[in-house]
């Protein structure tokens, strides 16, 4: 089996981090910009894409910081975190997401979270 490569992306969120977690940890956030349709049981969420259902476990999370997951069929070590960084001078807030990809899909994979954060973001009022 390939090794998955890990990447990380940082994109600038116009939001506070309080409502930017909602956006991340709930299934009803998360239906907003990240799937069609999220469903969840205690750590185990349901996403819902035109059809198709993938289960993913939450393995961590802190409040107004991060959420962590891992698909149920993924690889031992490989996860997907969306965590929220707010600069100390500045004031900015950053959503940093981290995953992975099988190599040459990498950039598929970074260019279909870009589209989910434009959408993240069109949802928050964001620019």
């Amino acid at each position: 089996m390939d090794d998955k490569i890990k990447f990380q992306l940082e994109f600038v969120i116009q939001s506070s981090p309080q409502l930017l977690y909602q956006y991340l940890s709930t299934p009803s956030g998360l239906s907003e910009w990240f799937a069609d349709n999220v469903n969840s049981r205690g750590e185990k969420f349901t996403f819902i894409w035109d059809g198709s259902e993938e289960e993913a476990k939450l393995l961590k999370r802190k409040s107004e910081e991060f959420v962590k997951f891992a698909w149920e069929d993924s690889e031992d070590g490989v996860f997907f975190e969306m965590k929220i960084i707010v600069d100390e001078i500045t004031k900015d807030v950053s959503l940093f997401i981290t995953d992975f990809a099988d190599e040459g899909e990498v950039d598929e994979a970074k260019m279909l979270w870009t589209n989910q954060v434009m959408d993240l973001k069109q949802v928050l009022g964001s620019k």
